[in-house]
């Protein structure tokens, strides 16, 4: 599958997560401090959207978010409030106008904004955005494959703290990765339990090891 499919495919299996979702769901907490499921609804429509903005206009260089960062948050705040059908309606138009945009993209190695970037970093961005704001939805089961888990946690190989050369031990694939340099430490878990905790959320099973405290989002 290339990039835009694996986030296609998220979005649909997004879709399906949240497709019986009541108004009263939508109003609790989600799992991220701080905020309801409205918030975490209302910002993936608006990431999504804002990559659209992104592949229409390809070849410019224009901010990620219309208003910028400021923009962004007080989208957020002000869609938050919508209703379960109003958050599935206008994911799905944002997901509409993704599919669209991408299927125009002539190069994906074209420069954005986002992180100076290409377009090719806007759809991996994305692909995080939804596989990992869908559990911090706090709905129910919804799995990451093995592909996802390996590009999280060669993204999140940031948040290793200096002096520490950390070795992640998949005991259900058999395979393992190292980052940082310095004191060894290993920790052993379930492939989706180890990127939960880099990520840091919270993880179903055991993982065995003394946990450093991590560095920030990247």
């Amino acid at each position: 599958m290339t990039i835009a499919e694996r986030v296609l495919d998220a979005h649909r299996r997004l879709a399906a997560l949240i497709e019986p979702v009541t108004d009263a769901q939508v109003a609790r907490p989600s799992a991220l401090p701080g905020w309801t499921r409205g918030h975490v609804l209302a910002h993936l429509a608006g990431a999504t959207d804002a990559m659209a903005r992104q592949a229409e206009h390809e070849g410019e260089l224009i901010e990620v978010y219309d208003g910028g960062r400021p923009g962004r948050n007080a989208d957020i705040e002000a869609n938050a409030g919508r209703t379960a059908d109003e958050h599935r309606a206008a994911i799905a138009a944002a997901v509409a106008r993704l599919t669209a945009a991408w299927a125009g993209v002539s190069d994906w190695d074209s420069p954005v904004t986002y992180r100076s970037g290409t377009l090719r970093d806007t759809a991996l961005a994305l692909w995080r955005e939804v596989e990992i704001h869908a559990r911090d939805l706090d709905l129910g089961p919804f799995a990451w494959s093995p592909e996802f888990c390996e590009h999280a946690l060669d993204f999140l190989a940031a948040r290793v703290p200096d002096g520490v050369r950390l070795t992640l031990a998949a005991t259900d694939h058999d395979r393992e990765w190292t980052f940082g340099e310095g004191e060894h430490v290993e920790l052993s878990g379930a492939l989706t339990d180890l990127t939960a905790w880099l990520a840091g959320r919270e993880y179903a099973g055991p993982i065995s090891g003394p946990k450093p405290e991590l560095k920030p989002w990247p």
